[in-house]
Parts: C-alpha cells; structure tokens; sequence
C-alpha cells in the first residue's frame, strides 16, 4: 500500500480537490442568533469559494468558561421545504446540535449542496443525464468535503472552540462526507460516520448504488475498496455505526469494511463498532453510541448516556437567509469547481509544441488505461472466423475479439469469393491480407445490419443459429430511422468489418433506461465508464485484425461512438485513416471517459490526431 500522504493525494484527484481549491477568505457573518436556557444558537453563512455559501447553525453551551471541543455535523438527506422555501437540512438533524451543546460541545451543522437554503445539484448522473461530470473529474462528494475541510476552518476561528479538540460525525450522506474529512484533514482528532459507507461488492454485485446520489462516490481511478479510508483514518479513534436493516448500507458490507480496518496496524480499542437495529434512520441507538464515543474521546468520560435529544424548533427558526444572495455559485458549481484543460495562448516554438502534445497524449493514455486489463489478450492468437453464409456473392464470417479474460466481442467480416482462403477445417476461415473497412456500430446500426443480412444471407447449417445469437430482440429503445449510414458502408468494395463493441449486440444490456443509468454508474465504481472500455475494445479489435495482416485500414463511426473510435485510433500503434460522422462537438457532448476535461482540453484532439497520423505514417 502507498504512504497515507500519497493515499491522500489520490483521494484528493478522484474528489476533484488536486490541487486544493484556493483557500480565501470565508466571509463569514452570523445573520441571527437564538437563546435557550442552557445553549445559544447562531444562525450564519461563509463561503468555503467565492459565492459558494454553505448555510450553518452554530449551537455553543450557554456558559463557557473556557474553549470547548468542536463538533463537526454533516448532514444526511433530509428535505425542509415549505411553500418552495428551503430551510436546509441542517434543520432535520437539529437535535444531535441541542445534545452536544447541552453537553459541553460546540457544534457546527451545515447544510448540503442539494438540501440547503440554496439547492444544487447531487443526482447528476443518477437521472439527470450529466455523465459529463466524469469527464471533467467533477463529483458533489467533492464540493461536501471541501465545504467540510472550510467548516473546521471556521470552527478553529471561533474562541470558544479548543482547536486541537475537533470531531466530525454524520449520518448517510453525512456519514460518507464524515470519512472523506476524516479521512483527507487530520485536524479531526475524532470521527464517527452513520450509514455512510459499504464496501465495492454491495454496491457493485448487489445493486447498492441505485440507492445513492453521486454525492455518496469519489470518481474511483485509482481503484479502490472503500476500507482504504479507514487507513488514512486510523489510529485517530473511529467508530463505525450502522443498522442491522439498512438496505443502502447493507450489514454484511459494513463488517467486511470493519474487519478489514480491523487488520490495520493500531490500538484496537481506537476502532469502534456499534451495530443496532432497524432500518436505514437516525435511531436512537445510533445516537447514544455517536455520543458516548465523543464523550469518551474528546471529554474522557465514559459514562453512559442516559438523555437523548429531541428538535425544538420549527425549521424556518433556524432558515439563516431571508433572501437569496444573488451571486451564489451553488446552483452551477458543477460547471466550475474542477477546472477544464484550456488550449495555451500565444504561439509556442516547435519543441514546445511537442512537448505539449506529448503530454496531452499521455495523459489520455494514462487516465483512459486506469480501467484497463493490464496486457492484451490478442498478441499470438490464431485468426479464424466461422463462416455463416453468403450476402451479395460476400462471405459473411464471424470472429470473436478477447477483450477480457473472460468476455469477447463480436467482428462480423464481409468480403469476395476471391479473397477468401480455407484453411483446415478445424481452423476456420481466414481472410488474405489486403485493405480494411472497419465499422464500429452502436446499437441502432448493429440491429440495421441484423436486418440487413436476415434479408439477403444464404446461410451455412449454423449460420441461423448464430445470426439469431448475434442479433438479439431489440434492447427496447426506440429503433432509429434508417439514414442510409449502414448502405454506405455496405458499398465499401473492400473487406468490411463489423464490431459490437461491449453493450452492443449480443452484449447489450437491459431495455430499462434505470438499469442502464446504475449499469453505467457501476463501471464509475471500477474506475472506468463504459466508452472508456469500449475503447479498449476497438483497439483490441484493430489489434486483432492488424495481426490478421490487415492494415490497409478505414475506421468508421457515427455519433457518440464516433468519439470512441477516434481516441482508439490516437492510441494504437499505425494510426488508421477516419471517417466519423455526427462527431461530439465538446467534451460535454461526448460520451464519459473520467477526468479526461481535466488534462486535455477538446480543442487538442484534432492537433492530436494529425501529430499521431504523421508520427506513425510508413516511411
């Protein structure tokens, strides 16, 4: 395992926070103050960025006679809206703010992104179609943290907070923000997140993440299992808290993320676990183990606690703006917070200029291979195909692509009487070495072609059977009209080729659009996105056919797979000549591919393709 501080650097990229957002003043102001009996409420803002508020209720004991520990409150999903006013979140949980007061505590509760006083945006790739957000590195877990970190920030600017004594806790998102600030600031010298975190298996095999928002996810490059935070936590005290029937935070994940922490170097009395029962809500239970774990941490008290808090407040008494400010970033924070790559002004000398395209080049191989299988499974394969049958006096011969040790993609070759050549009947056929169409489908173009050969195949006995495998029912989406893209392929007089990429085809996942939006979220969860493996899959398919003796070669697409196919053909070896149609004007447009906004900017891809096109052109 790295080092905790290269750990920490990592989660910082996969949050969006390397390098750290610029730290500027806070500009903090308390708008209101509330008085009880034995603790005070102040009702205030700051900004963690310039206009990006977060809205705060700061409850202090009423009689302090000297600095007291700092909690902080990070707040779960909990929707206080009335009349169309939002009165934050912070407002749901207000009672755990009463208890530490009352109990010798400061604490800090701030609103989130989407539920504060001024509602953003979590649910960007959940149903609001912003796969963008991968692209550009961007995910609201890292705006919470970052709110978080400038929470502590604040607390530490308070008199009557002790500094060196700061504790974090949360439940749900809350709980997921807790390890994350826990995890990057070690200013926490305490942290106890709720319901907030599960391992990969839950979320990946059993479906956990179609219960989550993206506030809940780092952008996972680096590949981790979520038991990784812990590590960056640990030997501070850190109690694990969860209910035996939480369907999002499913128990059998919560203890292989305990017993895993378990097996890291530290006191073992500093690992704490409270399991209680219920479902997925802030019980009492779960309340009094938060609690006693900060008594004893922070205060070195270990008696039980016997009173449990209850909300006094209607939520409007604690709303902390009367209006809105009009120069909040909170509602479009997503376009800014992580910064595009921009084109250099000014012209640069030739070296430079190489320098530059060096770099772009290898930062889209670098972020795109991440996800990658660490070698190809082509090199020193035999080529073969089965042939299926004929269409317009063409062989049709069917070849598989290995992709992964364990999944294969379909090649649908088409070519003439001539240039066919039998081998041993065990071995198939194989095609002679000459010039190449290769036609990169997506699923309407796949399916146009299924239709295309059941019309005109003179099969071979198994040439049905296989057709029938290869094309599927349709997926369920609307099938688009024909455009006459697929007859101008078919027109080619070379040998054409035909690839499904992953999810095309025989692979296509479900008709559902839900299930392919969390299909598409779980590839995020493995360091990948879907096109970002499908370019894999193109370039294993170029390899194949390169070893093949093909490389006289055409590649075409259309639309968003034309994006695929076009950063294929910068990273193999010969770059192939292109026709893509309906090219993506902006990364915004295109397909995801993690983080890739972030180092190149768009404009470089064309710059790119003609430095590879020259670099790899025979001499």
């Amino acid at each position: 395992m790295h080092s905790p501080d290269k750990l920490r650097q990592e989660l910082r990229d996969m949050l969006g926070l390397h390098p750290w957002p610029p730290r500027r003043p806070l500009h903090a102001t308390v708008t209101g103050r509330i008085e009880k009996e034995d603790f005070v409420v102040e009702k205030l803002h700051f900004q963690s960025l310039p206009g990006l508020y977060v809205t705060a209720n700061l409850y202090l004991p009423r009689k302090l006679d000297e600095p007291v520990p700092g909690v902080l409150y990070l707040c779960g999903h909990s929707r206080q809206v009335r009349e169309g006013v939002s009165f934050g979140n912070k407002t749901g949980y207000q009672h755990h703010g009463i208890w530490f007061a009352r109990h010798g505590y400061a604490c800090l509760m701030i609103d989130t992104l989407q539920l504060g006083e001024i509602q953003g945006v979590h649910h960007g790739t959940h149903h609001l179609g912003r796969w963008w957000w991968n692209t550009r590195g961007y995910t609201p877990a890292g705006v919470e943290t970052w709110n978080g970190i400038r929470a502590l920030d604040y607390l530490q600017s308070r008199p009557e907070v002790d500094p060196e004594r700061l504790g974090v806790t949360g439940r749900s998102g809350g709980g997921a923000y807790t390890w994350f600030v826990a995890a990057l600031d070690e200013r926490v010298k305490v942290a106890a997140p709720v319901a907030g975190l599960t391992d990969l298996r839950n979320h990946i095999v059993d479906g956990a993440i179609e219960g989550h928002c993206d506030c809940m996810f780092f952008l996972n490059t680096r590949r981790w299992d979520f038991p990784i935070l812990a590590a960056l936590i640990l030997p501070r005290p850190l109690l694990i808290a969860n209910s035996d029937q939480d369907p999002i935070f499913p128990l059998d994940g919560v203890l292989r993320v305990f017993w895993q922490a378990w097996r890291l170097p530290s006191n073992p009395e500093r690992l704490g676990l409270a399991i209680t029962s219920g479902p997925h809500k802030d019980t009492p239970e779960l309340q009094r183990a938060v609690f006693e774990w900060f008594n004893r941490w922070l205060q070195a008290n270990s008696a039980p606690v016997e009173d449990l808090p209850e909300p006094l407040f209607d939520p409007a008494e604690l709303r902390v703006f009367d209006q809105l400010p009009a120069d909040e970033r909170n509602t479009t924070i997503d376009q800014t917070f992580v910064p595009r790559a921009t084109m250099p002004e000014g012209p640069l000398s030739p070296a430079a200029e190489q320098r530059r395209l060096r770099d772009w080049f290898n930062a889209l191989r670098s972020e795109l291979a991440r996800g990658w299988p660490a070698k190809s499974l082509v090199a020193g394969q035999a080529r073969s195909g089965e042939l299926l049958g004929w269409a317009k006096d063409r062989g049709v011969l069917l070849g598989w692509v290995p992709v992964h040790e364990t999944f294969q993609v379909p090649l649908l070759q088409l070519d003439s009487v001539k240039r066919l050549h039998t081998r041993l009947p065990d071995r198939g056929l194989v095609l002679r070495p000459g010039p190449i169409r290769v036609v990169v489908c997506d699923q309407p173009a796949w399916e146009q072609l299924g239709r295309w050969l059941r019309e005109h195949l003179e099969p071979t006995p198994n040439g049905l059977s296989r057709l029938d495998a290869l094309f599927l029912p349709p997926t369920g989406a609307e099938a688009e009209p024909e455009t006459g893209w697929l007859e101008t392929q078919l027109a080619a007089e070379t040998t054409i080729a035909f690839l499904a990429p992953r999810g095309v085809g025989p692979t296509a996942w479900s008709g559902d659009e839900r299930t392919r939006v969390h299909i598409r979220r779980r590839f995020m969860l493995l360091g990948q996105t879907v096109d970002s493996m499908r370019v894999w899959d193109i370039t294993q398919a170029l390899e194949w056919l390169k070893a093949g003796r093909f490389w006289d070669c055409v590649l075409a697409a259309r639309g968003p797979m034309a994006m695929d196919t076009l950063l294929a053909a910068l990273l193999v070896p010969n770059t192939p000549n292109l026709e893509l149609d309906d090219l993506p004007a902006s990364w915004e447009e295109a397909p995801d591919y993690i983080g890739l906004a972030r180092r190149i900017p768009f404009e470089a891809l064309e710059l790119m393709l003609r430095w590879r096109q020259e670099a790899t052109r025979p001499r």
